[in-house]
């Protein structure tokens, strides 16, 4: 597995991704999440083109999972992070999120964030597992306030959800990213 920049040729792929990671929802009596379309692919070359879009890809260079970022109130935010259920378990959510850590090092943003179903084992349970703490509303910011109205209109807030956050270490200088 390597993690490294998506490509314009994989974006339906993120797309496919995205759908097949939306399947385990219905078990838990949320089809319409597992129902809801995946980015666009005019939004996912977006962060492509701004170079917040990675994927992590097997030996046949083939994503099996991806991330974008936001910079938002001085933090990187998680706008989507997905893996195929066929790959899943075995390490590559947690190694995208860590590179994204990296990255948010790099452009000295201070942590990273995310919203999620509070109740969704593989969702806030995972992340706090990964050293995510959940925010308090006095913890929220504007950026993170505004998300969450988007998400509420868009109907996700028929289950509990959250925001979640983890702080960056700064890199030093004489250390980056690879």
């Amino acid at each position: 597995m390597r993690i490294r920049p998506a490509r314009r040729s994989d974006l339906p792929l993120l797309q496919d991704i995205e759908r097949a990671a939306g399947e385990p929802f219905r078990t838990l009596g949320m089809s319409c999440v597992a129902d809801d379309d995946p980015p666009p692919l005019e939004l996912l070359d977006g962060y492509r083109e701004a170079g917040r879009a990675w994927v992590t890809a097997g030996t046949d260079d083939r994503p099996l999972g991806y991330l974008i970022a936001d910079p938002v109130d001085g933090a990187a935010h998680i706008e989507q992070v997905s893996v195929h259920p066929s790959a899943a378990r075995h390490g590559l959510g947690s190694a995208l999120i860590d590179h994204a850590a990296d990255w948010a090092a790099t452009e000295r943003l201070n942590a990273l964030t995310l919203t999620t179903f509070s109740h969704v084992p593989w969702n806030a349970p995972y992340y706090a597992r990964l050293g995510f703490r959940v925010l308090t509303e006095s913890g929220l910011t504007d950026g993170l306030r505004k998300i969450r109205a988007e998400e509420a209109e868009h109907g996700l807030d028929r289950w509990p959800r959250v925001c979640m956050r983890r702080d960056v270490p700064h890199l030093t200088e004489t250390v980056r990213p690879q």
